[in-house]
């Protein structure tokens, strides 16, 4: 039994499926199933039921995981502890980011810590900010740059960006004299926005929501200046940031939104007890983002 098939199990019980695994762990799908297959017949019972759509656990299986995640916790912690003493950090550090990124200190921060502590091996994935937040919790991903509605309480955060949301639309738009628009006012024009599970998107729901107004989301798009592009060809009213609408000012004029004061915000999310990577991480982090041009 290897620790690399502790961890292949695991993580194919907290996808519920080979392939999302096989990406997690950054090997093949069939890698991932010989080596599940390789653990089955050393303890002798079957861990998943495959024959559904979605992988799920035997009894077996729900047996074996907590105590697998506690063996790959200790071996972690083996290493953390030997790192700690010799001040050498090792191991891999899995970071997850919003989808379309480009956030550049983010960037810089991990470049900084490559050079910093080359042994360490590091990952990094996209995702929704709630998929990886979820991630952070589970323990999945060390480290996350998300987009939040507010900072979640059981996490540690870095708020490195936090914005109000405004109605960007082309010159010739209908609302193009206005000021500033209510929820109501945009209720009545077709919306682009990001999608469900960013925290630009809970922020506007939200406040939606408790107004009792139902926007008609015509588009939708996982990258700021795609919905910046599909609002400038009159698709729809853009619900953004101020940054986001700022990039694109040539071509789109930016409304506050007057009933919305709730800011999105953009953060490092980490677990509280975190080892020295993730702690080294942040550091760089905290660097890069303080020395980033405004």
């Amino acid at each position: 039994m290897e620790l690399r098939q502790l961890e292949y199990f695991v993580a194919v019980a907290e996808e519920r499926n080979f392939t999302r695994a096989a990406e997690r762990v950054h090997i093949s799908q069939s890698g991932v199933s010989a080596q599940i297959r390789q653990l089955e017949r050393e303890l002798g019972a079957e861990l998943f039921d495959r024959s559904a759509r979605s992988v799920t656990l035997t009894v077996a299986g729900k047996a074996a995981l907590d105590h697998a995640r506690a063996a790959l916790a200790a071996a972690g912690a083996l290493g953390q502890a030997v790192g700690e003493v010799t001040g050498l950090i090792r191991g891999r550090l899995t970071v997850g980011m919003v989808v379309g990124c480009t956030v550049t200190p983010l960037f810089d921060a991990l470049a900084a810590f490559h050079r910093a502590h080359p042994g360490v091996e590091i990952a990094l994935l996209e995702d929704t900010s709630d998929r990886l937040v979820d991630g952070v919790r589970s323990g999945a991903l060390d480290l996350v740059l998300a987009g939040l509605a507010a900072a979640p309480e059981d996490l540690e955060t870095l708020t490195v960006v936090s914005e109000r949301l405004v109605a960007a639309v082309p010159p010739d738009h209908p609302l193009a004299t206005r000021g500033a628009v209510t929820l109501r006012e945009l209720g009545s024009h077709p919306i682009v926005c990001m999608p469900a599970g960013t925290g630009l998107r809970t922020v506007f729901d939200r406040a939606c929501a408790a107004r009792d107004v139902q926007p008609v989301i015509a588009l939708q798009a996982g990258a700021a200046d795609a919905v910046a592009d599909l609002a400038a060809r009159g698709l729809g009213v853009a619900v953004i940031s101020e940054s986001m609408a700022a990039a694109h000012r040539d071509r789109l004029l930016a409304l506050t939104i007057a009933d919305v004061e709730s800011p999105a915000l953009l953060a490092l999310v980490w677990r509280g007890g975190h080892g020295p990577a993730v702690r080294e991480f942040v550091r760089q982090a905290r660097r890069a983002f303080t020395s980033a041009p405004a």
